[in-house]
């Protein structure tokens, strides 16, 4: 097993107490399996260059790494290769579920948004962090210095998943209160009406803004591997149903894929990027997703 993948395990990521750690050991055994992606060299090394295209003002050439490697750069400026991000971290009381994994969605969620926020702050790009249930909880502004780090780090270790939801309202509010063009990156397990959920990210679409929906779930939501009677609970109204598991498994493993597909749809429609995953996933599924958008914005 390589370092990257033990990294990357969730039962490693959970023994390790502090969360800037946490963070760091995720990007640090992600980066270290990139040597044969389609990132090597890419922005993840922090380059100050990019390789010289036709048209680029040829004053902008680096000679002096040209005299080393005898290929052509110029040299990258801060408005060329910076993007603002903004992690918008839902903290729903249906978030604190896990089944057998030793992460819940929300930790897993957590951990995600730590590593992001390391890797953008370590790219120079400015990176917030909006958290919310039934409404606003917390905004911090977009920040590229390396206390930024800390200040969401802070913010993410006293976030509990505990309120109700309403993430439909509250990305109107962000599309409202955010206006300057940013990538949003949402970390929810959408667990509300899509129709709203989806009209919102047209709204963020329409505001200029870059989106990844990171659709976070639990493995026994995406696997249902319960059997005899099941009593499920509604997290944020309490109520009861006990189901006969074999019963429903197909209808729910159906209607599941059916709503994942219909955000996937509905977000390439929009030119949004949707990443489903679930607890027992590592890391670096979403990392690449976040990587590929900033690429793109390069």
């Amino acid at each position: 097993m390589s370092s990257a993948e033990q990294y990357l395990k969730p039962e490693v990521i959970q023994s390790i107490a502090r969360l800037d750690l946490r963070a760091k050991f995720i990007v640090e055994g992600f980066l270290s399996g990139l040597h044969a992606s389609p990132f090597q060299g890419f922005s993840v090394e922090f380059s100050e260059h990019r390789r010289y295209n036709p048209g680029d003002d040829p004053k902008d050439i680096d000679w002096q790494v040209f005299a080393r490697t005898d290929r052509l750069y110029v040299k990258r400026y801060q408005a060329e290769t910076n993007i603002t991000g903004y992690v918008l971290m839902d903290l729903s009381r249906s978030m604190a579920y896990t089944y057998r994994q030793k992460l819940s969605k929300f930790d897993y969620a957590i951990c995600l948004a730590a590593a992001i926020s390391y890797l953008m702050i370590h790219q120079q790009d400015p990176v917030g962090l909006i958290t919310f249930d039934d409404q606003l909880r917390h905004s911090l502004p977009a920040r590229s210095r390396r206390s930024q780090l800390g200040n969401i780090l802070a913010v993410l270790q006293q976030a509990r998943p505990v309120g109700k939801t309403n993430i439909g309202e509250n990305l109107r509010r962000v599309a409202a209160m955010i206006r300057h063009r940013s990538l949003m990156m949402l970390m929810s397990d959408l667990l509300a009406d899509p129709d709203e959920v989806i009209d919102s990210l047209r709204m963020l679409r329409y505001a200029g803004h870059d989106v990844i929906l990171f659709h976070v779930l639990d493995e026994a939501e995406v696997t249902f591997p319960f059997s005899g009677s099941v009593d499920l609970l509604e997290p944020e109204s309490d109520d009861h149903q006990i189901v006969d598991a074999e019963g429903i498994r197909g209808d729910y493993l159906q209607a599941l894929n059916e709503l994942r597909e219909r955000y996937r749809q509905e977000c390439f429609a929009l030119g949004a990027d949707y990443v489903p995953l679930d607890t027992s996933m590592p890391f670096d599924k979403a990392l690449t997703e976040y990587l590929y958008q900033r690429q793109g914005r390069c």
